[in-house]
């Protein structure tokens, strides 16, 4: 694994670094951003968490804690070799129908499989209840509130140009359906330990984010002993007996794994430009 840069927050403030003002992509980091966006609007009444959407058997939190039964393109053959031919990403309209995303593959509630069609719908969501398109809603809630500045949704190829992309040159952020957050790791470090400090939602609302749907026993090859997903956020305990709340993401090229230390009240997060998952959430979990 290469490890390009690292950044660990105590008390509101980073106290070690290595290259943390990098830009890096934040992959999957990008739905704890979103679920926070989300509960926000829930605070403000603008959406629930419990209500069915649209005549749809799942809700806002199923959607939140990949419980809604709706399929993940990550598994899609077709979906990797046009990311890997450098096509031009698929329209919302033909995704769906690719994927077959109106055949719920379980009852929702009834089983759990990460999806990132269902953090699509959040992003939907999200930009139709504020009326804004994503990047700017995410200003709106949870940017600005958190004084995080580097952060903005990459939109087109040209957005990465300055980002950190590993081997993924050239790469086209709008294969990820829910958006691709970008901004330094020194941010995502702050971001969450702001988040968990109680400085952006209210207590309850945390604290409901933080609820956990248990994911079996330990993860063979992850630091993962006791496995979870809240909402938007992989939460539980490790092989070293650290309880943790977070996101690790992926994608070509490069991961990103942040986490806060639900005891020690710290918060690491690290970049590399490998896709290996176990060793970049290793190295963040050893920093806590």
């Amino acid at each position: 694994m290469s490890v390009e840069s690292w950044a660990v927050v105590e008390d509101g403030a980073v106290i070690e670094a290595h290259g943390a003002d990098r830009l890096v992509p934040w992959w999957s980091f990008s739905k704890t951003v979103l679920a926070s966006a989300a509960l926000v609007l829930v605070e403000k009444g603008l959406l629930h968490l419990d209500e069915p959407l649209n005549g749809k058997p799942y809700t806002l939190r199923n959607l939140l804690q990949h419980r809604s039964g709706l399929p993940d393109y990550g598994w899609f053959r077709s979906y990797h070799d046009a990311v890997a031919r450098g096509d031009e990403p698929w329209s919302v309209s033909f995704l769906l129908e690719e994927t077959d995303a109106e055949r719920l593959r379980y009852v929702p509630e009834e089983g759990w499989d990460y999806s990132n069609i269902g953090y699509l719908f959040v992003r939907q969501i999200i930009e139709n209840a504020t009326g804004q398109g994503l990047g700017s809603a995410l200003r709106d809630l949870v940017f600005d509130p958190l004084d995080i500045r580097s952060a903005k949704v990459a939109m087109e190829t040209r957005d990465l140009n300055d980002i950190a992309m590993g081997t993924a040159q050239g790469y086209h952020p709008g294969w990820v359906y829910h958006g691709l957050l970008v901004g330094s790791i020194a941010d995502t470090a702050l971001l969450l330990h702001r988040l968990m400090s109680d400085t952006l939602l209210k207590s309850e609302t945390l604290q409901q984010m933080q609820s956990a749907h248990a994911l079996g026993g330990p993860i063979e090859g992850r630091s993962w002993h006791v496995p979870g997903y809240g909402l938007g956020m992989m939460k539980g305990e490790t092989t070293t007996g650290k309880s943790v709340a977070g996101h690790t993401g992926g994608g070509p090229g490069s991961t990103v794994a942040i986490y806060h230390s639900l005891s020690a009240k710290r918060t690491s997060a690290v970049f590399a430009t490998s896709e290996d998952a176990a060793n970049t959430e290793r190295k963040a979990f050893d920093l806590l």
